[in-house]
């Protein structure tokens, strides 16, 4: 399963497509991460982690019409497949068992 696993940055990214729905395109993907996270994201890294998440298919995308606010230009949106909900699952079951396997007197 290699390259199949999600980094820390993929998790982030593919839960606030989920979040969004259908409303996920690149700037509202940053913006809401940037909110959420208080973290600054670059737009090459956000167009950077789509396209992986795309590769691997966990995403797919879609154009959705133009509008006059966006001079004409289609938004591409975003959504989760079952595949990349599988992944997100995966992920989530291994966090919750790291952190039920934390004795309870390690953290004071």
């Amino acid at each position: 399963m290699k390259g199949k696993r999600l980094g820390e940055f993929e998790e982030i990214v593919l839960l606030t497509i989920g979040i969004l729905f259908d409303e996920a395109y690149g700037v509202a993907i940053k913006n809401e991460i940037e909110e959420r996270t208080e973290r600054k994201v670059s737009m090459g890294a956000m167009h950077a982690t789509l396209v992986r998440l795309e590769d691997k298919g966990y995403i797919d995308s879609r154009f959705g019409e133009a509008t006059k606010q966006r001079g004409g230009k289609r938004k591409r949106l975003f959504q989760v497949t079952a595949v990349g909900q599988q992944a997100l699952i995966e992920t989530k079951e291994v966090r919750d068992d790291l952190w039920d396997s934390i004795p309870k007197t390690a953290f004071g």
